[in-house]
């Protein structure tokens, strides 16, 4: 098993793909490969949305046995993110959470804190200490 197979996973969930892109590429430039990381952004057209599908795929190519944390950017989001766990099906869809935290900041310090083999409630934790 690699380091990036043990750590946290982490996806980002935008309506926009440019800011999910973004984002995710912020993070890899912070903690490099050491965390399994997607994105997901935009409805299945291109446009400004959000997919279940897609987001499932992200998922899906984040995953890593310690769990997966996903970083959502409006109520849409939130909603697709859950229906993508619940298609992922028992017992992986356990490992998932939605973090309720800022965004860019709650990504970047959910995978600091999960490249350093954190666990997936100890990274959510550090995420949403940063909520108002």
């Amino acid at each position: 098993m690699t380091a990036t197979t043990m750590n946290v996973g982490i996806v980002i969930v935008s309506h926009s793909p440019l800011v999910a892109r973004g984002i995710a590429d912020m993070v890899r430039q912070m903690v490099g490969d050491s965390v399994p990381l997607a994105w997901s952004g935009g409805n299945v057209h291109g446009e400004l949305g959000t997919d279940a599908a897609g987001i499932l795929r992200a998922i899906e190519s984040a995953w890593s046995e310690a769990g997966v944390a996903v970083f959502v950017d409006l109520g849409g989001a939130e909603t697709n993110s859950e229906m993508a766990i619940e298609m992922l099906g028992a017992p992986r869809s356990a490992r998932v959470s939605i973090c309720n935290a800022p965004l860019v900041e709650g990504a970047v310090m959910a995978a600091a804190e999960a490249s350093g083999g954190a666990s997936l409630s100890k990274v959510v934790a550090t995420a949403e200490e940063l909520s108002p």
